[in-house]
């Protein structure tokens, strides 16, 4: 009977043993599992952030091998010389039009990696102003002072029937310079894109894109008295995921393509941005020769 009790305290001591070790062990392959994550830092700005934190928190990007850490920088020029110079791996802010203007003022190039949406650029008015034909004439309004989208501005403004441009006007690097009609003799000025917001009530109009009009209150959807169609004329509007030179092959950063287009992630956009942020996914192949 000692004998018997003895065989049935030993067996009881090795199974609390195993017992106790288990949990050690299950500790042990979950840090091994975490520290095969390669950690992505990338750079964004405004309501963009939160989409990129969305996507840092979903079980598909660790899946994918990815720690994404998501930096707010509120300088677009920064959010590109961050990129360049190693401090971030990728960002996630600009258009193909405004990438070209960067890369040809730039040594250090950044080079697209994936499509992610395209959301038009609106005029939004002061209260007195409900449609495009009632600008006063000598009317100011604020356009974007970056190369790339003060073309584009322009471009909104021909297309709203409010001056018109030279007929080889540059899509990509154009300016005020450029304009051969004014029939209102409005006046364009030039403020830069992320405080455009805040003078809006000192002039009577205000040409935006639509991530800081949100940013701001605004939806071009709804709030805007003209806005850019979404068409092939437009296509070089397209934003996109940068990387330098370096990175613009690595197949880890390229995932992050496929991820922002994740059904449950366009779900997530569609419904915190009121439809405003139109998802294109094609390859970056299409967009490198638009013009």
């Amino acid at each position: 009977m000692k004998k018997l009790l003895g065989l049935g305290l030993a067996f009881f001591v090795v199974l609390l043993s195993a017992c106790s070790k288990q949990p050690a062990q299950e500790a042990t392959q979950d840090t091994a599992s975490s520290s095969e994550l390669r950690k992505v830092r990338l750079a964004s700005t405004g309501p963009d952030v939160d989409i990129w934190k969305y996507i840092a928190s979903l079980p598909e990007t660790k899946e994918a091998g990815i720690d994404l850490d998501v930096k707010t920088l509120n300088d677009y020029v920064v959010l590109n010389t961050s990129v360049a110079s190693g401090e971030m791996d990728v960002n996630a802010f600009q258009s193909f039009n405004y990438l070209a203007a960067y890369n040809e003022s730039n040594k250090d190039q950044i080079h697209a990696i994936a499509t992610t949406y395209l959301e038009p650029m609106g005029i939004y008015a002061n209260d007195k102003i409900k449609s495009v034909d009632q600008f006063p004439n000598g009317a100011t309004i604020a356009i974007p002072n970056d190369t790339a989208n003060e073309a584009r501005a322009l471009s909104l403004l021909q297309s709203a029937g409010l001056i018109k441009l030279k007929p080889d006007f540059n899509l990509g690097s154009g300016t005020t310079n450029d304009i051969v009609e004014n029939p209102k003799n409005l006046k364009l000025k030039p403020v830069q894109m992320t405080t455009a917001v805040r003078v809006k009530d000192d002039v009577d109009a205000i040409v935006l894109g639509n991530t800081l009009a949100l940013e701001g209150g605004l939806n071009v959807l709804k709030d805007s008295v003209f806005r850019e169609p979404i068409d092939q004329s437009t296509a070089l509007y397209v934003n996109l995921l940068g990387v330098s030179e370096a990175n613009k092959n690595d197949p880890t950063l390229a995932k992050l393509g496929e991820l922002y287009h994740l059904p449950k992630v366009q779900q997530f956009i569609t419904e915190k941005f009121d439809g405003t942020k139109v998802a294109v996914n094609k390859p970056v192949s299409e967009f490198t020769n638009a013009k």
